[in-house]
Order: structure tokens, then sequence, then C-alpha cells
């Protein structure tokens, strides 16, 4: 890594440090803390709580040092907190939360929690319709428990699912089955549909040594970085068809900060390529982005504002983009960037962000230990 870029990531971490604790409620974490203007001057409000990005921040929080973790957690520990998101996600209906509870509790306490992996494998074996991200929240989730109960056949059922979400590129669509995005919308898959697979695949592979899964991963590694913007931005919604970007922004900072590099150094760890170039590329684009001059990472306040959107009433790029490219797929909305200039910065800031910062450059060995690949590369930093 050059010596800018681990300043860049440094800069990055101390900023998670600083704002995690703003977004902690004492019990679980905050759904987002949000800039918001009062009769004094712009501050930030914590809004809501949510069990996804709980158990999420967990995982990035376990590898930190003792200090970080009570300091967010306002002297609790990393396992009392999955104590409670356990408890919140048995009586859950959420497929996502409950696979990212089950697969924290798995890799940071090393506890399987029958409950959550009934319900996933019970979930799955449904046939019930579910989001590509869920399908790979379940393999990773099934993966980390290995060691501690049979899982096979949730991992057998999650794999299936995964595959099943291609539709002629190496991308993954939005849905397991696509079917279920309906005509208009089937084709299109998000940024995140394709880092969680990357992330899920990899992992299969360097547990169980499968090679297809290792080439999916990295096949849609080698597109999705193929089709990376000239400064660096991870685009948002392609048309999986084709493997073209269908739309591109917004563009997220946890995709440039924590979830391309998470998932492609876990690629790298479980024997697939090394793109470590593009990730280094989205690095560079949260302090030099030519949407705006406004800053993204303000270290005072312990945010990283989160996202560069266009704007335009009511996602209207983004639908007109789907229901274009899917009656013809070389389809642009004429004069998007004049009409609607990608300007508008979002002032909110969600733990996840921050919890999967920590996991990305913190968490190198963690795939190697899932099998026995010793001449894995587990560099981060």
């Amino acid at each position: 890594m050059s010596p800018s870029s681990r300043s860049l990531v440094d800069r990055l971490l101390l900023v998670a440090g600083h704002g995690l604790p703003r977004m902690y409620d004492g019990d679980l974490f905050a759904h987002t803390l949000r800039a918001v203007e009062t009769k004094d001057g712009w501050t930030e409000r914590r809004e809501g709580v949510s069990l996804r990005y709980t158990a999420m921040t967990a995982l990035g929080l376990a590898h930190t040092d003792t200090a970080t973790q009570m300091h967010a957690l306002e002297g609790g520990t990393i396992a009392e907190l999955l104590q409670r998101a356990a408890a919140s996600a048995e009586q859950s209906a959420d497929i996502g939360a409950i696979a990212l509870t089950a697969w924290a509790i798995a890799e940071v306490t090393g506890v399987f929690a029958a409950p959550l992996y009934t319900a996933l494998s019970r979930h799955l074996a449904s046939g019930t319709p579910i989001s590509t991200v869920e399908c790979a929240w379940c393999l990773s989730a099934a993966l980390a428990a290995r060691g501690l109960a049979d899982t096979s056949r949730l991992i057998e059922a999650a794999r299936a699912g995964l595959f099943s979400a291609r539709l002629g590129s190496p991308l993954f669509g939005h849905w397991v089955p696509a079917s279920a995005s309906g005509r208009l919308r089937s084709h299109i898959g998000c940024f995140a549909d394709q880092v969680y697979p990357i992330q899920a695949l990899s992992r299969l592979h360097a547990s169980l040594g499968d090679v297809e899964a290792l080439t999916a991963a990295e096949v849609c590694a080698e597109r999705i970085c193929a089709l990376q913007g000239s400064s660096g931005q991870w685009w948002w919604h392609y048309d999986v068809r084709h493997g073209t970007v269908a739309e591109g922004y917004p563009v997220y900072s946890v995709h440039q900060h924590a979830m391309a590099p998470m998932a492609l150094l876990e690629l790298r760890e479980a024997g697939g390529r090394d793109f470590f170039n593009c990730i280094t590329n989205g690095l560079r684009w949260l302090d030099d982005h030519p949407e705006t001059r406004d800053v993204l990472i303000v270290p005072d306040k312990g945010v990283v504002w989160r996202k560069v959107a266009r704007r335009e009433p009511n996602k209207f790029v983004r639908k007109a983009a789907a229901a274009g490219t899917a009656l013809w797929s070389s389809f642009k909305l004429p004069a998007a960037n004049v009409l609607f200039p990608p300007r508008r910065i979002d002032r909110e800031c969600r733990p996840y962000e921050f919890g999967l910062m920590l996991y990305a450059w913190l968490s190198g060995g963690t795939v190697t230990k899932l099998g026995d690949n010793r001449d894995a590369n587990t560099t981060r930093l």
C-alpha cells in the first residue's frame, strides 16, 4: 500500500473510532446519524435502531482493541452486545438481520445460535424469494458456524441460490429468483449484490475448496473493476444480463472505503486475483471526487457523509434507467448529468459503514481460518 493510501485508511479508522460511540444507544446501534438544522445551527441526530447494523458493526469492532470496543459500547463488551442482538433476532422476521446476527455470534464468540440457523434453513427451504444480499449473508453465516455444527444443507441451499441469481454475465441480480424483481427490474443488480456474493463465494472456496465458487467470485470482481469509474467510483446499478452499468449514481462512501476493499481483499486471501489497485483508486475518490468540492470525511464530527447523489425527484434517473434498459440494453437517459447533476451530498452516516470499514482493514486472516490455506495473502494494511 502506498504511503498516501495508508495515511487515508489510518485517518478513516480514527474517524470510525470517534463516530461509533455517537451511534450507540446503550442497547443496539442506531440506524443512522443524520445532520439536522436546529435554531442553534447544524448538528447530528441519532435515528432509530438497526439489528442488521448492530451485527455488522460487531464484526468490525471485534478486530479492534478492548479500549476502542469499550469506548464504542459505553463500557460494555461485544459479547454482551451480541447477546442482546440474539434475543432480538429470535423475535425478528428479517432474514437479513437473522443471518448477520448468527454470523457475528459464530465468528466473534464461537457460539452456534441454533434458533437463528433453524430460521435461516427454513426460509431457504421454503422457496420464498430472498434478496441476493441476504442469500450471501446466509452462506457466510453457515460457513462461520461450520466448525460448530452441521451447516452443510444451509451451505448448499445458499450456494444454489447465489448461482441462480446470475442472468448471463458474471454479475448478480437483486433477487433469488430473479423474477421476484418484476419484468422491468429483474435485470438490475446493485453494487451490494456483487460485493456480498464475492465475499461469500470466496469464503466457500477457502472453506471447502469450491473452485467453481472462486471462479464466480473472481469473474464478478473482474467485471466490476473493469467498470470502475475514472475517478475510482464504484457504480451503483448494473445490467446483469450484459455486465454493463445501468446507472452510476449515487456513489456511496461505504462502497469506496469498506465494501469493495472487504470483498476484494477476501477474494485475494482465498486465492483469487489481486485487485488492490482498484481498491486504492476507490479510496482516492473519498478525498478527490469530481462531482462536488464539498468534503465527505469530517473527522471532528466522526462521520464520513453517506453518498454523492443526483439532484433528481424520487430516484427518477435510476427508475428511468431500469425501465429503459429492460427494453433496450444500451439505453442511456439523454443529458442525465446536465439535467440531474450528481452534486448532492447525503449528510448522514450509518454505523455499519464504520463496522465494515474496520472489518475490511483489520480482519486479515479471517478467511484463511475457514480452511487450511497456509500460503494465503492475509495482508490488509
